[in-house]
């Protein structure tokens, strides 16, 4: 059985039983927040559960590393929509303590892309395109200087309200400890 199948036969039951119902929410952020975080997987839970957040509290936007490096990506594009339609006042970027971005080496995954079949000629296409594919898929080296850079590119955004306060925090994947790198207000 594939992990699909697994996946679709429990969301049957799941629907089957009404399960749903104690997650029924509306698409406005209660407490009129959007966080953007890292998809770590050790912070599915433990972030909203350190926060004091349930499911209807807050938009969650999360990507590698909790970075925002473009200014007309997905990433802002997203904040931006929390801002304006659905009704978020405040942002908060939250990085992380052990962040997989802050060890990534371009030359290792671009090795496996290259073991799973991406040709050296398709990473030259893109080279060629303008996308520099090392600094493309560069890390950070301090959570707290990126989460830094990261709130900056919010706060500066020619689109953001400027009245939004843009706060940034580091979390502890261990225990949930949150510390402040940056206070919006």
């Amino acid at each position: 059985m594939t992990l699909l199948t697994n996946i679709l036969d429990y969301n049957k039951q799941f629907v089957e039983e009404h399960s749903y119902e104690e997650y029924r929410t509306t698409k406005f952020p209660d407490k009129r927040l959007v966080i953007l975080t890292c998809m770590d997987t050790r912070l599915v839970e433990l972030l909203p559960k350190s926060m004091n957040m349930k499911n209807g509290d807050v938009k969650v936007v999360k990507n590698a590393g909790a970075i925002v490096s473009h200014p007309f990506g997905s990433i802002m594009r997203s904040l931006l929509v929390a801002v304006y339609e659905l009704q978020a006042d405040e942002v908060i970027v939250i990085g992380h303590h052990d962040c997989g971005m802050s060890a990534i080496n371009s030359d290792q995954i671009l090795n496996k892309m290259k073991d799973r079949g991406i040709t050296e000629d398709t990473l030259d296409t893109v080279n060629f395109s303008g996308i520099d594919l090392h600094d493309w898929l560069k890390g950070f080296n301090s959570v707290q200087e990126s989460v830094a850079h990261s709130v900056e590119m919010i706060k500066k955004h020619p689109l953001m309200d400027k009245k939004i306060p843009v706060h940034g925090l580091v979390i502890s994947p261990e225990t949930g400890k949150l510390d402040l790198v940056v206070e919006g207000y």
